[in-house]
Order: structure tokens, then C-alpha cells, then sequence
């Protein structure tokens, strides 16, 4: 009884938080999704201790496990639009290669001066 009580406890917090996230992003209007506001909420509360790893990990590990089941209506989502993604192929690998390299050039650039700071 006490594994169950464990299991429930853990899925409670992760759908309190995913809860909260989304009545946030309703109320204040906000471009961001719910479930990723409730996901930085649940972070916050970790890495302040105000929950413990141990209360969220059952059900989290058993998310993980079966994660790759999760992808299956994404995946179905991207081939319903499978037209719109074709006829903007061009602006999302320039979209995609352009930003990954501003992100590699800043990261550069800023490892840099704080290694050059350090010497």
C-alpha cells in the first residue's frame, strides 16, 4: 500500500503543477504553454527544497519509461501538416541552421572573455 501511496503522492504534485501552470497562462495571458510554466514550477520547487526529489520521482520515472508513447500524437500532428512544413521548408532549416549558429557564435564569444578574465 505504501508503493501506491507513493505513486499517487508523486503524480498529484506533477498534475498540481501542470494545474497551476495552465490556470497561469489562461489568466495572465501568456505566449508561453501552461504545461512548460507548471514544468518550471515544478524545477523551482525542486531546486528550492521545497519538494523533494523523492515525493516526484515514481511517477516520473514512470513517465520517463514511456516517454517515447507521449511522441505518437505529436508525430501524428506533424503529418496532418505535413504541407504547411513543406511549403515553408526553406525558412525553417534557415530558421533553424541561422539560430544554431548565432547561439554557437555568442557562446564562443562569451566563453572567450570570461577565460581571458580568469588569466
Amino acid at each position: 500500500m505504501n508503493i501506491l501511496l507513493r505513486y499517487i503522492t508523486s503524480a498529484a504534485l506533477i498534475v498540481l503543477c501542470l494545474f497551476i501552470g495552465n490556470t497561469l497562462q489562461q489568466v495572465l495571458h501568456l505566449a508561453v504553454p501552461g504545461s512548460v510554466i507548471g514544468l518550471l514550477l515544478l524545477f523551482g520547487l525542486l531546486v528550492s527544497g521545497a519538494v523533494k526529489p523523492v515525493w516526484v520521482e515514481k511517477s516520473a520515472s514512470l513517465l520517463i519509461k514511456y516517454m517515447i508513447l507521449l511522441f505518437v500524437p505529436v508525430s501524428v500532428g506533424v503529418m496532418v501538416h505535413l504541407d504547411t512544413l513543406a511549403d515553408n521548408f526553406w525558412m525553417i532549416i534557415i530558421s533553424t541552421v541561422g539560430g544554431s549558429l548565432i547561439v554557437l557564435v555568442v557562446m564562443a564569444l562569451l566563453l572567450e572573455r570570461i577565460l581571458v578574465g580568469k588569466k
